[in-house]
């Protein structure tokens, strides 16, 4: 496990090049000129592992200043089956696949195994620069019991360096059985969230019972609850339709998430707009995982598929969404790739996704969206008084980060990680 330095009156100050859209407050900084790529040059002053102050560096050359950074927030990951592709691959590169060879792992998934693969998921996301993150576990049966066991351990030892939070997947008709009422109560105690899967096909009326009882046990025990919902090429955005209707049936009191939304970015641009609305009137967050949607789905033996369903990011933000995007699976069945570093993700995303870094709304699916998503206490925008938790790149642009995976320091309330 890496372990972070303590706090020395050797840093007093720090200073790069930081987004000026993720800066809140200060009107000297405010009024300052930035660079092409909307980075503003800045000193910040550090005490007590918080920002005391910061100011715009007026007489600096800014190609000796590197690209700094919050340290990132990942809203939706499984760290209880990464690096399971070498026991479990899917050759296939298809949804089905996946499922099939995600089920061959179950069989083979202990305690041990758990802890280990979450061990080297946690050390690279914290040496790569993430504060906190957001993992769905496989939580039914026994591989549940497994899974729980080892990662709650992981939780509370790691608290200091990276805070985790715990998503209970397992099909939806799940949480009406008895285990599934036992398992919400353990998902409380922990301050967790309730998961599941709408795909299609399903029966409409039994969806709707088994979404309900998802809205009675979530209220019930104050736990939010986070989907995977139409990661399909198939019938778009029916699942979403499924739950707009459902959540007209009942209130619920605690936070939604929608992870994927996969094929409403198939549907017509009307269908779109209208679903987008649906989702802004009833404050449903929605993270979009393009990473995983476009190696999964939609793939042809012979020939290549010019449709990849993905979520419709920027109608979803113009809607007001809260939209993150997250790296979901790495290096598991559902995807061979990946390593739980925040900058190859923004690298991988932004082709696909036509966002752009230098942009408020570009930045934000990477900093503000995912903290302010998850109910962080930072939402990572730079004030007097926030944390003084920054990745500090080799890097002065954009487009040097995003080009290579460039070195990095790792600063933690004030400290560098060692």
């Amino acid at each position: 496990m890496f372990m972070q330095k303590k706090t020395s009156p050797d840093i007093p100050y720090l200073e790069g090049l930081f987004p000026r859209s993720l800066i809140t407050c200060g009107k000297n900084v405010l009024s300052a000129i930035t660079t092409p790529e909307g980075l503003c040059p800045l000193r910040i002053y550090l005490e007590g592992g918080l920002v005391r102050s910061f100011e715009a560096i007026k007489e600096s050359s800014e190609s000796q200043l590197g690209l700094l950074l919050p340290r990132f927030v990942e809203p939706h990951a499984h760290i209880d089956k990464a690096f399971t592709w070498k026991i479990s691959p899917n050759f296939l590169g298809t949804y089905e696949g996946a499922l099939k060879a995600n089920f061959e792992e179950h069989k083979k998934r202990t305690i041990p195994k758990v802890r280990s693969r979450a061990i080297r998921s946690l050390d690279l996301a914290l040496k790569n620069g993430f504060r906190s993150i957001r993992s769905h576990i496989d939580s039914f049966g026994l591989i549940g019991d497994y899974s729980w066991e080892a990662l709650l351990e992981l939780k509370h030892e790691w608290k200091s360096l990276i805070e985790l939070q715990f998503v209970a997947l397992v099909p939806l008709e799940y949480w009406g059985t008895n285990n599934g009422k036992n398992l919400v109560r353990k998902v409380a105690n922990e301050n967790g969230f309730l998961g599941g899967v709408i795909a299609p096909p399903y029966e409409k009326k039994k969806l709707r019972g088994q979404l309900l009882n998802l809205f009675s046990l979530a209220n019930d025990f104050g736990c939010g609850i986070d989907l995977h919902i139409d990661e399909t090429n198939q019938s778009p955005a029916s699942g979403l339709r499924e739950l707009i209707n459902s959540l007209g049936q009942m209130k619920v009191e605690v936070p939604i998430t929608c992870s994927h939304l996969s094929s409403m970015g198939l549907a017509s641009k009307r269908c779109i707009r209208f679903f987008a609305d649906k989702l802004a009137d009833n404050e449903i967050n929605v993270i979009a995982l393009p990473r995983t949607n476009f190696w999964l789905l939609s793939k042809q033996e012979k020939s290549t598929s010019f449709q990849r369903p993905f979520a419709p990011i920027k109608e979803l933000q113009n809607a007001g969404v809260t939209v993150a995007i997250g790296g979901d699976n790495v290096q598991d069945p559902w995807y061979p790739g990946g390593d739980f570093d925040p900058l190859s993700l923004m690298a991988t995303s932004i082709p696909m996704t036509h966002l752009a870094p230098w942009t408020r709304s570009g930045l934000s699916v990477f900093t503000t969206a995912p903290a302010r998503l998850m109910d962080l206490q930072w939402d990572g925008t730079l004030q007097v008084g926030s944390p003084a938790d920054f990745v500090l790149l080799e890097a002065n642009n954009w487009a040097t980060a995003m080009s290579s995976s460039p070195a990095r320091k790792v600063m933690i309330k004030g400290a560098w990680l060692e």
